[in-house]
């Protein structure tokens, strides 16, 4: 079975868009637990500000991380280093160096802003241990992250990605044929490979991962809906049926 992690909540998204969106520690923290018993192994992290803001705050994802790990003990932990429009690769690079994390994502485009800051950035990573995943949204970040391993600028183990279906802005669902070219274009040099798929379409894009031998991300961060339209109950109602799902192989799901 695939591993699944949970994107709760993203940078962007409020309580408008969802009220079940998790902003505050004690709501994501709640959210993690209820997800781990609904199936998933793994938490992608955003912590956000008093306003509901996205930050990179050291201080609020070393207390969020603290309430996790007591409340939804051996669920893996992975912050993000989004730049969220507000954020520069200095202060990216600033919050691996306080923060130290087990795991962290990068988007390659964004890191690759300041060329010189993403070889520091990768080498602290190495440094200090932590495991990072490189967030491609396309052949073209794909062939960068290449060129950087090429290049020695990331380490030649450091082969994690995550394969992003879909855009949150402009709105683009993710369609399920869009995910075995994706794969194709790894050509195996990226055994550990995870994918998130924007809107609807969510699970059948996930089902696809799965057969395909892929780690699956899912979450409001990418899709606030049900496969049939209808918004969901909470992150924890969209886990629960993909880990249902999963254990049935047999149950014929539609193809967008």
């Amino acid at each position: 079975m695939p591993g699944i992690t949970v994107a709760p909540n993203g940078a962007r998204r409020q309580k408008a868009d969802h009220p079940a969106i998790p902003l505050t520690i004690s709501e994501i923290t709640k959210t993690a637990r209820c997800c781990q018993i609904a199936g998933a192994s793994a938490i992608h992290l955003h912590v956000r500000d008093t306003a509901g803001r996205h930050t990179l705050d050291t201080g609020l994802y070393r207390e969020t991380i603290a309430e996790i790990e007591t409340h939804a003990p051996d669920m893996a932990i992975q912050i993000t280093t989004e730049a969220g429009g507000i954020f520069d690769v200095p202060a990216q690079l600033a919050c691996l160096q306080g923060l130290r994390p087990a795991a962290a994502s990068v988007s390659v485009r964004e890191i690759m802003r300041s060329p010189d800051l993403a070889q520091q950035f990768y080498a602290t990573a190495a440094d200090i241990g932590t495991g990072v995943q490189h967030i491609l949204y396309d052949t073209d970040d794909l062939n960068t992250l290449r060129h950087l391993i090429d290049a020695g600028t990331i380490p030649q183990d450091m082969r994690d990605v995550l394969l992003v279906l879909g855009r949150y802005t402009p709105p683009r669902p993710a369609r399920t044929f869009e995910l075995a070219p994706f794969v194709a274009a790894l050509k195996g040099e990226f055994p550990n490979w995870t994918v998130c798929a924007f809107g609807a379409n969510e699970h059948a894009v996930m089902l696809e991962a799965a057969k395909m031998g892929g780690d699956l991300r899912l979450g409001f961060e990418n899709n606030l809906c049900r496969p049939d339209g209808s918004p969901a109950l909470d992150n924890a109602e969209n886990i629960a049926r993909i880990a249902t799902a999963l254990r049935e192989p047999s149950r014929k799901e539609p193809t967008p």
